[in-house]
């Protein structure tokens, strides 16, 4: 109970006790027993009014006591089935379902799209010896992996830092201190959209249970699924965005590299290794490794000169890892390919207009064929501060540089 309330009820309780001492005090001097009206009237009035502030007390404390353990909970976030269904339920498309409006559109806020079970999680699985399982059914998408932000701007101009002269060193009194450089380059990039179509029937329209199971199941996973394509492999060239292989910094396949042709039967756990080392001596500490599936299961097929398997450098436990640092598998990394970065210091992600989902009848053929339109998209843009925080290459030709001659 706040303190305000506290403090009213008391001063009326306080009263009502005095009044209820002055009658007794006035009974006692009445031989009568009688207590004057006014009195009586008094008190009653002050009691009445007790209950009724109580009563109003009551009623607050347990209105913020809801909200609190809303907070508590977390039961103001949404998912994307929970602001579907939300938008069914409160009319958004009544007006489509009576054939009194042909479009109708909600949105999910960017901030509800970085909820978990939802846009976002971790690779995650259960170990079963001796095999490894992974659930696929908690998808990762690489949004998740780098820091989120919102704009509202169309084009975010941002420095990256190209290169860095270290001239740090130890001075004699007097004598001046070397200078460092960063060279900065200001750039800018676009914010673009992501989307894609699809057509349901009328029918659908009208069963709010199906129509939230079957979006919720299809329209988030195929948006992002092409989101995770462009910021992994984005050209730069509009529409498309500036992607984290095409910012990021190759992977060294010249004699000046560490570990030139030094390295012998080099295999893709010789690379990604390689690959951490670089990072390394650019003084960045890596936080994700990202290659496909395909790639994965050939490092975890490795066997010795005795002909057994070595998953146990990659393994451990439910989550996939070299050295610690997690490995992210995903279908929007091309075959072949790999990425190892500090994600956290490399790039953001900045979106616009969260996932938009539009319902329209005025589309081809729909009136005719009893179809609704369903169209879902996005806006983002993402920016790549330190390219030198991300390596990226090729498995073959990282292989073919470490191998020895």
């Amino acid at each position: 109970m706040t303190e305000e309330v506290k403090n009213q009820l008391d001063q009326i309780g306080n009263i009502v006790d005095e009044k209820i001492e002055k009658a007794f005090n006035a009974a006692q001097d009445n031989a009568k027993g009688e207590v004057e009206a006014s009195l009586k009237s008094e008190i009653s009035n002050l009691t009445n009014k007790y209950n009724e502030e109580f009563e109003a007390a009551t009623k607050r404390m347990d209105a913020i006591e809801m909200e609190s353990k809303k907070t508590l909970t977390g039961a103001t976030a949404k998912t994307f089935k929970g602001a579907l269904t939300d938008a069914l339920n409160d009319g958004a498309i009544e007006a489509m379902i009576k054939g009194n409006s042909h479009a109708a559109r909600f949105e999910l806020k960017s901030s509800d799209m970085t909820m978990a079970n939802t846009f976002t999680g971790v690779v995650a699985g259960e170990t079963v010896i001796p095999d490894v399982k992974f659930d696929p059914s908690r998808a990762v998408h690489i949004r998740s992996l780098i820091p989120n932000g919102s704009t509202d701007a169309q084009t975010i101009r941002f420095p990256k830092e190209t290169a860095y002269t270290d001239a740090a060193a130890a001075a004699a009194q007097g004598s001046a201190v070397g200078k460092s450089d960063f060279d900065i380059t200001a750039t800018s990039v676009n914010v673009e959209k992501i989307g894609t179509f699809m057509r349901i029937t009328e029918e659908m329209l009208a069963d709010t249970p199906q129509l939230s199971s079957y979006l919720s199941a299809r329209v988030p996973s195929k948006v992002l699924s092409k989101e995770d394509e462009e910021i992994l492999s984005g050209d730069g060239s509009s529409p498309n965005l500036s992607g984290l292989r095409t910012d990021g910094t190759a992977f060294t396949t010249t004699s000046g590299g560490q570990f030139y042709q030094a390295i012998e039967s080099a295999n893709e756990y010789d690379v990604l290794i390689v690959a951490l080392n670089q990072l390394a001596l650019s003084n960045y500490s890596a936080d994700s490794i990202i290659v496909n599936p395909t790639d994965f299961h050939k490092i975890v097929l490795l066997k010795s000169t005795a002909n057994e398997y070595l998953k146990n450098q990659v393994i451990q436990g439910i989550q996939p890892a070299i050295n610690g640092v997690p490995i992210t598998l995903s279908t929007a990394m091309p075959a072949g390919k790999f990425l190892v970065g500090n994600l956290a210091q490399a790039t953001q992600y900045w979106v616009r207009d969260g996932l938009g989902v539009e319902f329209s009848r005025e589309d081809s053929t729909n009136f005719r064929d009893g179809f609704v339109t369903v169209r879902a998209q996005l806006r983002a843009a993402l920016t790549t501060y330190q390219p030198n925080a991300i390596v990226q290459g090729t498995f073959s030709t990282a292989k073919t540089a470490l191998e020895t001659a």
